[in-house]
């Protein structure tokens, strides 16, 4: 039967880049994605530089990208895919070890739209690939409490007193009071419906504040307005 709703672009599947050194985790990844009806892996990478030629050619919407891989790794493979103009909507995300790992930080940096452990279930992982795909950020309230860990860790976050340089401090005073505070609950972790209920507006409200927010700190997804709320230090974690 002919599907009836939804445009051809809607009704695609989502193409996936399998991107890891480890033939035997591509394998059973691969196994999983396709038994999807609504993803396909279209290409696999052992490193990062094929990494980058395979997006280049497939045009994938999503990336699972390890963040260690030999030669070219996934930091600097995420940091070409999301400088080419021409891979604008390639969604990436970083495959670790642990939940949070070292270069977590330098990969939501780079351009990532979030990370994943690699013991993830495998409902949480196919979980990631569609969120990225819909332009969310794969940052849990969990996840997000880590990623504060490790970006202070290496030293990150102003002072606010000192306004974090005159480019954040021009890029935040273009929002509105409520867009800032809409970025500070995006910050803590919080989703769009969270958000709204936490507000008492729409969901599709909260949306709109998250898309201008975004286009005012050039922002290339959610994933960078956390870090960009940490770096200026509009946001700084409660000292436990």
């Amino acid at each position: 039967m002919t599907d009836t709703y939804g445009t051809p672009e809607e009704r695609r599947p989502i193409r996936v880049l399998l991107a890891d050194d480890q033939a035997l985790l591509r394998s059973a990844f691969k196994v999983l994605v396709n038994s999807e009806p609504d993803m396909e892996v279209v290409a696999e990478a052992a490193d990062g530089a094929e990494a980058v030629a395979q997006a280049r050619a497939t045009r994938a919407d999503v990336v699972l990208m390890d963040i260690r891989m030999p030669g070219t790794d996934g930091l600097a493979a995420t940091r070409m895919i999301t400088a080419d103009p021409g891979l604008a909507d390639v969604r990436i995300v970083m495959l670790t070890t642990f939940e949070v790992d070292e270069y977590v930080v330098q990969s939501l940096r780079a351009g990532a739209s979030g990370f994943l452990g690699k013991g993830a279930e495998p409902e949480e992982l196919l979980g990631a690939i569609r969120v990225a795909h819909a332009g969310e950020a794969l940052l849990s309230p969990a996840a997000t409490k880590g990623l504060i860990a490790s970006f202070l860790a290496q030293g990150g976050g102003a002072d606010p007193d000192e306004a974090a340089g005159p480019a954040y401090s021009e890029r935040l005073a273009a929002l509105t009071a409520r867009e800032r505070e809409v970025l500070v609950l995006v910050a803590g972790g919080l989703s769009n419906d969270e958000i709204a209920e936490r507000l008492d507006v729409s969901p599709l409200t909260v949306k709109t504040h998250v898309n201008r927010a975004m286009a005012k700190l050039g922002a290339r997804d959610r994933a960078q307005l956390v870090v960009t709320a940490y770096e200026s230090g509009l946001v700084r974690p409660r000292v436990e």
